[in-house]
């Protein structure tokens, strides 16, 4: 027997042929209610159980709830709630409820509303005929179903913007102003809706008092919120004043009339008037806070196109590379072209700064500029699923690395709850979730040690080395004189962005000749940074030290002994050669296999051999970062002193076991 559940609204039940079949008592209301919520799942039997008898369950609770549910399959007939060791099941199809449905039709109306707008209003408004009342009206008043209440409402509200928005879109706001001006008296904080207004008032010829609605709004977050109006809302101020107001766009230019031949008299009689100017209406931006970029992007054509063909395909995309490689930068120029098809914003939450994981949700609060729940309790990442669930937006996670399990379950409880959201993340290793494309930032293309200047300057690493020394010397430029000392610096930094960035800074008080010469000595040498990056920005020491601090024991001592293979190491060779200490021999593999997750390895060819990446920060010392933290040099007769005994990916060994010497070594 098919039936239909109705609880946006009074509890209504309807059999196939329409007729409305009774479900009497509070209790089985409530159990009726708990499984339609939802539909074709198990619901745990002690969840059942509170949510009907709350605080004052009877001392049989599981055979009363059995009972309750025997009650509930003779009201029923025909439609089966299944038993299971763990609760019970309402065998029903999820359209048969209409929550489910209206969820499911405010979802594709927020996508359509991208697309189309008349094809958005007509399913939003599909979605809303389904309310007949207040969420879930029946037990709207216990304390237990106040969250799927609030949640219900919420998303009310938000596809009623939505299809508000949609007839702003497609010209309607003359008729939206009686509808809209009751739905700001009763929600006096939801700035969308205020904005909505003050685009309806303007679209009906009223600007006076759409600035006079703006002013009530202010009062208004002043009062109860402490706050001031966000900056949408006050741009859409300065647009009402300044006359250009988006007050939306019809979907399709209206045909041109051509008005009737007045009659001769007609046109003695009265003079023509002036044909006023019309002013076309802005379409709304797309809010983000992506910042305008304050220098070129150089060199990463190829990247982009890459990285928006896996946004397309994947709703979790993450930019991995060692530090300093240009993931943050790649990740902003790969957005920004995105604000179109996220019609609820762009917006970039930088994590480097946080240093406690709980602290993750309250940054994308922060930088999502949620106002309207600004003074919600509760969960911050419950919240956030709320609030993204009706949404088509796109966050780019910056700096996931130190963070990474509460950047991995923020991205994983969104992604599941928010249909219309996308994630691209930056990370020195995967966040390590099911559906996650992964796209890796090598460096820039280097030139050959040869190069003249004109083949220099095709390479990538030159291009953004000329840019930046340009910037920070007037009159700098790569010519056949300084192409060789400019190649020199570009393959001695590995074509790392930000070592090169810092090296031009370096060229303001030094020939490129001079800076070439110093390279040796980098740490010391690379450490201008611009004085807003963060900390593990500044300078070439600091990116070591940031991906150093995240490292396990074992880790460190592992990417230490691998510094005896500066032409890399198969992983044979380094579980006979670096085991030992913290090293276990059987826990090489998953070492290795974790420090090329973070970006410190790399596979070198198809060879099976080994690397560390970055090698930039690495070259100036064996052991640049430990001989720094320890009180001393590990001495070679220490047992942490690595002995190559093994074929290394340079060629057979020309090590001495015995001694652990080398006598040549080719790289």
């Amino acid at each position: 027997m098919r039936i239909s559940i109705s609880m946006l609204g009074a509890l209504e039940v309807r059999g196939e042929d329409g007729s409305g079949i009774g479900v009497g008592g509070t209790r089985l209301r409530a159990l009726l209610i708990l499984l339609s919520l939802e539909p074709g799942r198990v619901v745990a039997s002690e969840l059942l159980i509170d949510g009907i008898w709350q605080d004052d369950p009877p001392a049989g609770a599981t055979n009363a709830l059995q009972a309750l549910v025997s009650r509930l399959r003779r009201a029923l007939p025909g439609v089966e709630v299944e038993s299971h060791p763990a609760g019970y099941r309402l065998a029903v199809e999820p359209d048969a409820v209409d929550v489910v449905r209206f969820e499911r039709l405010a979802s594709a109306g927020r996508v359509a509303l991208a697309r189309g707008p008349d094809a958005a209003a007509r399913v939003l408004r599909e979605a809303l005929e389904l309310w007949r009342g207040p969420a879930l009206l029946d037990v709207a008043g216990s304390g237990f179903f106040r969250a799927p209440v609030t949640r219900l409402s919420e998303l009310r509200m938000a596809a009623l913007e939505d299809r508000i928005e949609a007839d702003l879109r497609v010209g309607r706001g003359r008729e939206l102003t009686g509808e809209l001006t009751a739905l700001v008296a009763e929600h006096p904080l939801r700035e969308g809706l205020v904005g909505a207004l003050m685009r309806s008032l303007v679209a009906a010829g009223r600007p006076a008092e759409a600035l006079a609605v703006y002013g009530d709004a202010r009062e208004a977050l002043a009062e109860e919120l402490g706050a001031d109006p966000s900056p949408e809302l006050s741009a859409l101020h300065t647009a009402v004043l300044r006359g250009e107001v988006p007050a939306g766009q019809p979907a399709a230019p209206a045909p041109a009339r051509v008005p009737a031949a007045p009659h001769p008299a007609d046109a003695r009689q009265q003079p023509q008037k002036p044909q006023q100017p019309q002013r076309t209406a802005i379409p709304a931006p797309t809010p983000t806070n992506l910042r305008a970029g304050l220098a070129s992007f150089v060199g990463r054509d190829d990247d982009l196109a890459h990285v928006h063909a896996l946004m397309d395909r994947f709703r979790l995309t993450t930019l991995t590379g060692p530090g300093g490689a240009g993931k943050t930068r790649l990740a902003v120029q790969s957005a920004r072209p995105l604000l179109d098809r996220f019609p609820d914003g762009v917006w970039l939450v930088e994590l480097a700064p946080l240093s406690a994981e709980v602290d993750v949700p309250q940054a994308v609060w922060n930088a999502l500029a949620l106002r309207d729940q600004a003074s919600a309790t509760g969960d911050p990442l419950d919240r956030l699923a709320a609030a993204l669930r009706t949404r088509t937006a796109l966050l780019v996670l910056d700096n996931c690395e130190h963070l990474i399990g509460a950047a991995a379950e923020l991205a994983d409880r969104l992604l599941g709850e928010c249909p219309g959201l996308g994630i691209l993340a930056t990370s020195r290793e995967p966040l390590g979730l099911t559906g996650e494309a992964l796209w890796p930032v090598r460096p820039l293309a280097l030139p050959p040690r040869d190069a003249d200047a004109e083949q220099a300057m095709s390479y990538a690493a030159v291009r953004l080395l000329n840019d930046r020394a340009a910037a920070a010397r007037s009159g700098f430029a790569v010519t056949e004189e300084t192409a060789p000392a400019v190649t020199r610096i570009c393959r001695a930094l590995d074509g790392m962005p930000l070592a090169i960035e810092l090296a031009a800074a370096r060229l303001r008080t030094m020939s490129a000749e001079q800076l070439a010469a110093r390279l040796d000595d980098r740490f010391r040498l690379l450490t201008g940074g611009a004085r807003t990056a963060p900390r593990q920005h500044q300078t070439l020491r600091a990116v070591v030290d940031w991906s150093w601090e995240l490292l396990t024991q074992a880790e460190r001592a592992l990417l230490r002994r691998l510094a005896a293979f500066p032409g890399g190491a198969t992983v044979e060779a380094a579980e006979g050669v670096c085991a030992g200490g913290p090293v276990e021999v059987d826990e090489v593999l998953d070492l290795i296999t974790s420090l090329a997750d973070k970006s410190l390895l790399v596979t070198a060819g198809a060879t099976g051999c080994w690397r560390r990446s970055g090698r930039t920060a690495w070259r100036s010392s064996p052991r640049p970062v430990s001989r720094r933290r320890s009180a001393g040099r590990t001495p070679r007769t220490s047992p942490d002193w690595p002995r190559p005994r093994t074929r290394t990916c340079a060629g057979p060994s020309s090590w001495s076991g015995s001694r652990g010497s080398p006598r040549s070594t080719t790289t």
